[in-house]
């Protein structure tokens, strides 16, 4: 039955959050949304942003789940920003209030995992050094994170996934080019 509570007010939080600012949810708005008392709803978050952190954590571990491999630098941004595509208004939402942070954090983690995955992946069996890959993972992760939050900052009003298949498309030579320099 907790689990069922659980998932009831994540439910309503996040179709709040796609309706309002985090600063105009109120805990009376979820326990009237998903049908529970004030006590049950305290009985499991102490606030808000608690509930917040466990939903955007709950996602960041079911993405990383989800995808044991990534195969492409599109797959990694598209992994990284699958969740604001889901969740535009809310996701801006949380971007433009004081629980910022919280989503910082998970897109970091995200783009950490998908970013590692795929760069170990892709070089597997290429002669770089350890240092090498976490110089390339640091750089790449930065740079889908960095995108990602410059869409943020901009309301979210372009088609990122169309930026990052450009940004792809422009980059091939230079993976290829990578490649050759290491055999």
């Amino acid at each position: 039955m907790a689990g069922l509570t659980k998932k009831a007010i994540k439910q309503s939080v996040l179709k709040l959050l796609n309706e309002k600012p985090v600063s105009k949810i109120t805990v009376k708005d979820i326990v009237e949304d998903c049908g529970i008392n004030r006590n049950s709803f305290y009985y499991h978050y102490a606030d808000l942003p608690t509930l917040i952190e466990e939903i955007i954590n709950e996602e960041a571990d079911r993405i990383i789940r989800e995808h044991a491999e990534i195969t492409s630098l599109e797959e990694c941004l598209e992994v990284a920003v699958s969740f604001a595509l889901r969740n535009k208004t809310a996701v801006l939402h949380i971007h433009n209030s004081q629980n910022r942070e919280i989503y910082e954090t998970y897109l970091w983690k995200v783009c950490d995992h998908a970013v590692r995955t795929y760069i170990e992946q892709a070089f597997a069996n290429t002669p770089l050094s350890q240092g090498d890959r976490e110089i390339l993972i640091r750089y790449h992760k930065c740079e889908g994170f960095g995108q990602i939050i410059d869409w943020l900052n901009h309301g979210m009003r372009t088609d990122i996934m169309a930026d990052f298949r450009r940004i792809c498309e422009l980059r091939r030579g230079t993976a290829a080019e990578l490649l050759d320099k290491l055999r």
